[in-house]
């Protein structure tokens, strides 16, 4: 089994930053693509960004483009979700998943592991 941790959430105003970060444990980091989503009150859960094994692939939502940048440290089994230039629309919990057979997966059942997700808040 994998554990999944997210932290990094929190309240922010409009047009700033926040860094997520997604520990990994139980299983080898590097041998997963690892994704990040997020769900908004009585809303589907959204597909964010996903980096591939060996940080080769990078794909982003059409909605967050341009403005988070998704990483990771196999060293450290650490993923992380750099997001600037923030809107109240950002506001949701965000997870991060882990995928061991696809590339770059970008659907929530082509994920096998999820995190119990971290809150963030933007304000207007």
């Amino acid at each position: 089994q994998m554990q999944l941790v997210e932290s990094g959430g929190g309240l922010v105003q409009a047009g700033g930053s926040l860094r997520l970060s997604c520990a990994a444990s139980g299983r080898t980091l590097s041998v997963y693509a690892m994704g990040w989503f997020r769900q908004a009150p009585a809303k589907e859960r959204e597909f964010v960004a996903v980096i591939s094994r060996s940080s080769r692939n990078t794909y982003y939502g059409d909605s967050v483009k341009g403005r988070f940048t998704i990483s990771r440290d196999d060293g450290e089994n650490t993923v992380y979700l750099q997001m600037n230039s923030l809107t109240p629309e950002d506001t949701a919990v965000y997870y991060c998943a882990a995928s061991r057979w696809l590339v770059v997966p970008r659907k929530n059942e082509d994920y096998d592991y999820w995190g119990q997700g971290t809150q963030v808040t933007v304000s207007s």
